[in-house]
C-alpha cells in the first residue's frame, strides 16, 4: 500500500486539479497500474446539491448546471404526461408552463394511458358522507354544461388550450363562440386542442377567424362527434373538404350556418345533405361558389328533416326555388334575400308545386322580380302561412296584396317595407279580407298617401292589435282617422318618423282603442304637444307600459306631470330631445306609483345638476338611465348617481 501511495508521477488525476485530497482516506482507488485502472464499488447515489466539477480552482455557476424536466425531448415528456392518473392532474400540470400546456392539449383521449385497477381499488370504498356526491357525478359525466365566448384578441391558441384542459374536469365544454377580427391569431393548433379534450362539444360558432383551415375543422369532426350546431362566418380558408369531414363524422348535426366563406361550394353542401339525417336549419349567405346544384341537392336530400332555410345573396336561379317548392315538405320558415337571378317563374313554380304545406313564415327581401302573380302562388301553395315579410320588391302592387289576402286566410302578421306601389286601398282590402291579422307594419312605403275621399263602407278589423306606420310621409291626419275607425283593439302603435302627424290626427285613434294601449312609439313626431300626451295618458295610463317621445321638441314638464299622475304600469319612458326641465323630471322621479325600468333624458338641454338627488331616488326597479349629451350635469354628479344607483346601467 505504501508503494501505491508513494508512487511516482503527478498527483493530479484530472488536469484541472486533484480529485481527492487524500487517496488513502477515500478508499476508492484499490489499484493503479500503468493503465490507471479505477475501481468504484457500488454505493448509494448521493443527492447533488452543489457543483461537482472544478476547473482551475473555480466552480461553474449553479444556474448553468440546473437540471429540469424541460430538458427532456417532447417524446419523453409526452409519454410522462399521458400517464397522469386523472383530469384534475392533467389540468394542474398544464399550469406549469406553456410547453406543458400545449403538449397536454395535443394528447387525444385515445392516447391517454389506462390505469390498471389494483386489488385495493377493486374493493368497495368506505362512503364519505362529507363529500359532495352530486358535484362529483356532474364533473365526471363531462356532458358539456359549460359555455365559453372569446372576442377579438382573446382568441389565441394558448387561450383555447387552457379552456380545453380547464373545462374537461368541470362538466365539459358544450358551447364555444369565437368572434375574431382581421388580427386574430387563432390557428388550427388551438382548435385541435378543443377537439382533443372536448368530446362533449355540441355548438361551435366561429366568426372572422382568417387562419383556421380545413385541418382544424377536420380535427373538430374527429374529436367532437356530438356536434349539433356549426356556424362559419368569414372563414376564407375553410373549404368543401372541411365541411365534408364534419358531414361524415358528425351525424347529429342539426344546424348549419355559412356566411361569407369564399372557398365553400356545392360539393360540401351535397355531402351535408346526404350524411346529416337530423339537419333542421340551414342558412347560407354570400357564398359565391354555391349554386343550384348545391342547394338542390341539399334540400332534396334533407327533405325529411329540414325545417328552416335561409338563402341570402347566392347565384341561384328558378331551379332552386322549384326544388324548394317540391321537396320542402317540412319547411316551416323560409327566407330569400338578394336572389337577383330568380325570376317571376321561380316564385310561381315554388308556390304551385304545393310542396310547402307546412310553411308558416316567409321573408322575401331584395328579390326584384317578385310580382303579384308570384305572391298569389305562394299563398295558394302555403295554406297555413302566418307571417309574411316583403322588403324592396318594387313590382308588388295592390292587386297582388288583395289576391294574397283572399287566399292566405290564416295570415297573422304582415310586414311591407319599401314597397312603393302599395297604397291605402290595398291595405284596406287586406284588412277587409283577413279576419286573423294581428300585426301590420308599413315601413317607407311611399305609395301610402291620404285618401282624397273617405270610403262609405269601412271594414272592421277587430283582430289587429299591433300597427306600425313608419317613415311614410304621405300618411297624415285623414289616414290615421280611418285607421282609428277600423281598428278598435289596438294595443301597440308605432308612428315613428311621421313628421306630419298632429294632435288632431291622433285624437280619433287614441279614443278608438277599447282595450287600452300598451306600447306607443311617437319618435320623431315633432308637431305633437302636451295636449295629446295628456289625453293619451289619461285614457290609457292604466295599461301603458312603453312611451317613446324621442324628438318631440314641443313636449314640456306638463306632460311629465300628467305621466306621473296617471301612469301606474309605465316601465319604459324615452324623453330624449324633449323640452323638459328639472322640475318635471323631479316630479316624475318622486312619483310613488311609478316603477320605471328604463328612462332616457338624452340631449335634454334644460336638465341640470339639480336633478341628481331626485334621480338617485328612482328606486330598485331602474336598470337603465340615459344621460347622454346632458351637458349641464357634471362628471361629479354622474359619479354620485353611479354610487347611489350601483345596480343600474347609466350611460353618460
Amino acid at each position: 500500500m505504501a508503494a501505491l501511495v508513494n508512487r511516482r508521477g503527478n498527483d493530479d488525476i484530472c488536469p484541472g486539479g486533484p480529485l481527492f485530497s487524500n487517496l488513502v482516506d477515500s478508499s476508492l482507488l484499490l489499484s493503479l497500474t500503468r493503465n490507471v485502472d479505477v475501481y468504484c464499488p457500488p454505493r448509494k447515489r448521493p443527492r447533488v446539491t452543489a457543483p461537482l466539477i472544478f476547473r482551475a480552482g473555480e466552480k461553474i455557476a449553479d444556474e448553468k448546471l440546473q437540471r429540469s424536466i424541460d430538458t427532456l425531448p417532447e417524446e419523453c415528456l409526452f409519454e410522462i404526461l399521458r400517464r397522469l392518473p386523472g383530469d384534475k392532474e392533467r389540468s394542474n400540470s398544464a399550469c406549469v408552463s406553456k410547453r406543458w400546456l400545449m403538449l397536454l392539449s395535443s394528447i387525444r383521449s385515445s392516447e391517454l394511458a389506462q390505469k390498471k385497477p389494483s386489488v385495493e381499488s377493486v374493493k368497495k370504498p368506505v362512503p364519505d358522507l362529507n363529500k359532495d356526491c352530486a358535484l362529483d357525478e356532474h364533473e365526471s359525466e363531462n356532458n358539456g354544461y359549460l359555455t365559453r365566448r372569446l372576442d377579438a384578441e382573446e382568441a389565441t391558441d394558448i387561450r383555447l388550450a387552457s379552456i380545453a384542459l380547464g373545462t374537461y374536469s368541470r362538466g365539459g365544454l358544450g358551447k364555444l363562440f369565437i368572434r375574431g377580427s382581421n388580427s386574430t391569431r387563432l390557428t388550427d393548433v388551438g382548435l385541435s386542442a378543443i377537439a382533443h379534450a372536448c368530446p362533449s362539444l355540441h355548438v361551435l360558432s366561429m366568426w372572422k377567424v382568417p387562419l383556421i383551415t380545413d385541418a382544424g375543422l377536420s380535427e373538430i369532426a374527429d374529436g367532437c362527434p356530438l356536434l349539433e350546431r356549426l356556424d362559419l362566418c368569414r372563414c376564407p380558408l375553410i373549404s368543401d373538404k372541411g365541411l365534408m369531414a364534419v358531414a361524415q363524422k358528425c351525424p347529429n348535426l342539426m344546424s348549419l350556418t355559412i356566411d361569407s366563406c369564399s372557398s365553400i361550394g356545392n360539393e360540401g353542401l351535397q355531402v351535408i345533405g346526404r350524411c346529416c339525417p337530423k339537419l333542421k336549419s340551414v342558412s347560407i349567405k354570400d357564398c359565391l361558389h354555391v349554386g343550384d346544384r348545391g342547394i338542390a341537392s341539399l334540400v332534396s336530400s334533407a327533405s325529411s328533416s329540414l325545417e328552416r332555410l335561409k338563402l341570402h345573396t347566392l347565384n341561384i336561379s328558378d331551379i332552386s326555388l322549384a326544388v324548394i317548392g317540391n321537396y320542402g315538405k317540412n319547411v316551416i320558415e323560409l327566407s330569400l334575400t338578394g336572389l337577383q337571378n330568380v325570376g317571376e317563374k321561380g316564385f310561381w313554380v315554388m308556390g304551385n308545386t304545393l310542396g310547402l304545406q307546412k310553411l308558416r313564415s316567409i321573408t322575401i327581401t331584395c328579390c326584384g322580380k317578385l310580382t303579384d302573380r308570384g305572391l298569389e302562388a305562394i299563398a295558394k301553395g302555403s295554406p297555413f302561412l302566418k307571417h309574411l315579410s316583403v322588403h324592396k320588391c318594387y313590382y308588388l302592387s295592390d292587386d297582388g296584396l288583395k289576391a294574397f289576402a283572399e287566399t292566405a286566410r290564416a295570415l297573422e302578421s304582415l310586414h311591407l317595407e319599401d314597397c312603393n306601389r302599395i297604397t291605402l286601398m290595398g291595405v284596406t282590402a287586406l284588412l277587409a279580407c283577413n279576419s286573423e291579422l294581428k300585426s301590420l307594419a308599413l315601413v317607407r312605403c311611399l305609395g301610402l298617401k291620404d285618401l282624397a275621399f273617405s270610403p262609405t263602407r269601412l271594414p272592421s278589423c277587430v283582430s289587429l292589435t299591433s300597427l306600425t306606420i313608419r317613415d311614410c310621409p304621405g300618411v297624415t291626419g285623414a289616414s290615421l282617422q280611418v285607421v282609428g275607425r277600423i281598428c278598435s283593439q289596438l294595443q301597440k302603435i308605432d308612428l315613428s318618423g311621421q313628421a306630419g302627424v298632429t294632435d288632431a290626427s291622433l285624437i280619433q285613434l287614441i279614443g278608438s282603442s277599447e282595450v287600452g294601449f300598451v306600447e306607443v312609439n311617437l319618435c320623431g313626431c315633432v308637431d305633437l304637444t302636451d295636449d295629446l300626451v295628456t289625453l293619451l295618458v289619461k285614457a290609457h295610463g292604466s295599461t301603458l307600459k312603453m312611451l317613446n317621445l324621442n324628438g318631440c321638441k314641443k313636449i314640456t314638464d306638463r306632460s311629465l306631470l300628467a305621466v306621473a299622475d296617471s301612469c301606474s304600469m309605465l316601465d319604459d319612458l324615452d324623453l330624449s330631445c324633449c323640452s323638459v326641465s328639472d322640475y318635471g323630471v323631479a316630479v316624475l322621479a318622486s312619483a310613488r306609483q311609478l316603477n320605471l325600468h328604463v328612462l332616457s333624458l338624452s340631449s335634454c338641454s334644460k336638465v341640470t345638476q339639480k336633478i341628481v338627488p331626485f334621480l338617485g331616488n328612482l328606486g330598485k326597479s331602474m336598470v337603465g338611465l340615459n344621460l347622454q349629451n346632458c351637458s349641464l350635469i357634471s362628471t361629479h354628479g354622474i359619479v354620485l348617481l353611479e354610487e347611489k344607483l350601483w345596480w343600474c346601467d347609466i350611460i353618460s
